[in-house]
């Protein structure tokens, strides 16, 4: 019991971790809060401080996902318990101790870690959403494709004990995305060019 404690301790304080911000101040002098949309993840990080950053922000958050969920797999290869470490590592990105509980949508950190539970499903969860980015332009609208995408694949993939863990994050992402899915459904949604 107090291992499992610690091993959701400690993904959450991963999960936590504000990269966005950390690269953003560190690399540009700029708050990614105060500018774009407001996030500090990949996306905006990308627009208010370039490509690189964003890409570094991106690699970031994916291994706050990754790194406990895989190493928490040589603990224990429950499907329950790897689920609830990838539980805690996302819901540290979404609601971070060190920003007073707020903290970003959770699509990178949720991908990094889905990655150490289902690598090739997550591989293609991630072409699907390239697919509905290059068609629709939306990175939102392409995250929550991708995001809704996985309980299904995990399901033909055998992996039943991190469908409930999906279909919970599923949930949660999407209720990040609320403001997202109302400029969806106005059409005043920008492009993944100009704000997320």
């Amino acid at each position: 019991m107090m291992a499992t404690i610690f091993w959701l301790a400690i993904s959450y304080l991963i999960g936590a971790l504000p990269f966005g911000l950390i690269v953003s101040r560190s690399c540009c002098n700029v708050d990614p809060r105060q500018q774009g949309s407001g996030n500090i993840g990949a996306t905006n990080v990308g627009r208010v401080c370039g490509t690189k950053y964003g890409a570094l922000t991106l690699g970031l958050d994916i291994l706050k996902g990754f790194i406990p969920v895989f190493l928490a797999s040589f603990f224990s290869d429950s499907g329950f318990f790897l689920s609830l470490v990838a539980l805690a590592a996302v819901s540290g990105h979404m609601f971070s101790v060190f920003l007073n509980g707020q903290g970003g949508k959770g699509v990178a950190t949720w991908a990094g870690a889905f990655a150490a539970i289902s690598f090739s499903g997550t591989v293609f969860c991630g072409l699907v959403f390239l697919i509905a980015l290059y068609f629709f332009n939306y990175v939102s609208l392409a995250s929550m494709t991708m995001v809704a995408l996985m309980p299904i694949v995990l399901l033909f993939k055998g992996h039943w004990g991190a469908i409930p863990l999906a279909l919970v994050l599923m949930a949660l992402i999407f209720w990040r995305h609320a403001e997202n899915i109302q400029r969806l459904k106005t059409g005043e949604e920008n492009s993944w060019k100009t704000t997320s």
